[in-house]
Formats: C-alpha cells, structure tokens, sequence
C-alpha cells in the first residue's frame, strides 16, 4: 500500500469515504460525523498539503490528514509553544478494516511529525466516541483532557474535543511512502 497526497481532484472521493464512515458509526450508535464536512474546507487542507491517501492499487483504503496547526480553542499556549503535529479525520475504508491500517497510519504520522522535529503526535477524538477514545489509548495515546466549550468547524457546538497526545518517533510504518518529506516546524516559541 501506498501513501500519497490527495489531490483537488480527490475532494468528491473523500466527501464520499467520509459518508460512508458517518454511516457505519451511525450503525454502532454514535453520533461522529453527521453534519456534513464543507466541501471548501476539505479542498483547503488539500491545497495545504496535509490531506493524504492510502491507495491499495486504485482503491483509496484510509486517508488522513496530518497538520502542524492546530484547531483553535483546544490547546494551551504552553502546549502550542511545543512542535507538534495534529492528526485529523483519520477514516479507513469498511473494505479494509481489521488490518491495522489504522494504527500503521497512526505510526506513519508519528514518524513524519519527527522527522518534521515535532515532540507529539496531538489529535482531538468524538467527545461521545468512547470505543474511539480506548483505541487511541491502546495506540499509546495518552488522554490530556477532554474540551467542551467552543464551536465545530463545520457549525455547531464543539464535539470533538477529547484531547490525546504521544510522542513523534521514528517507525516502521510498512507503507510506501510517494509524499514529499514534510517541512521542518519552527522552533519552540
């Protein structure tokens, strides 16, 4: 399997994968993902460079995006002030579950981030998506806190505040890695 960057042309294929991981939570009785993501928003990050495909031959099996910004509102200053990079809406295809693509990808973005010179690996998780929340622990997240107050992104209040952090380190990851090396972060504020 491939890593590679998702392209403006992928904005369609992505809105859909997401559709299709709103359905099956829905299906397990969470509430993660309902309001649609803005197709605007998705084509930004994309343009940024942080939204990346994992292709199985021509099928897009997982995406994720990996950003050193983070979402506004839920880090502190102090923690802001360390390199870190961000995982967001990280989605694997129902036709690849059960493979770990998951966590691969979780190693692949904590590799990236250290060779960015990131110190963690930062996301924010469904705040009512406990099944969600232990599987990040159980990828050797560590819970820092979890964030109520605030607005969603794409409206609403905010939902997606559970905050977890680990350390960026250097993996084996297992994928073939066609994304250009990520740029350096600045040094600590």
């Amino acid at each position: 399997m491939k890593i590679t960057p998702a392209q403006p042309g992928d904005v369609t294929k992505l809105l859909a994968f997401r559709e299709e991981a709103a359905t099956w939570l829905t299906q397990l009785g969470s509430d993660q993902w309902q309001r649609p993501y803005p197709a605007d928003r998705l084509l930004a990050t994309i343009r940024s460079g942080t939204v990346f495909m994992v292709l199985d031959g021509d099928a897009t099996a997982a995406t994720i995006t990996l950003t050193p910004e983070a979402e506004e509102g839920l880090w502190t200053e102090q923690e802001l002030g360390e390199p870190s990079m961000f995982v967001n809406k990280l989605t694997v295809a129902r036709t690849h579950a059960g493979q770990n693509l998951g966590g691969r990808l979780l190693d692949w973005a904590g590799d990236r981030a250290y060779r960015a010179g990131a110190k963690w690996l930062r996301l924010d998780a469904w705040t009512s998506n406990d099944a969600l929340q232990r599987y990040y622990l159980q990828q050797g997240f560590e819970h820092v806190r979890t964030v109520l107050e605030g607005g969603a992104v794409n409206g609403g209040p905010r939902v997606s505040g559970w905050l977890a952090q680990r350390r960026a380190a250097p993996t084996k990851h297992g994928f073939v890695d066609a994304a250009p090396a990520a740029q350096r972060l600045l040094a600590e504020k």
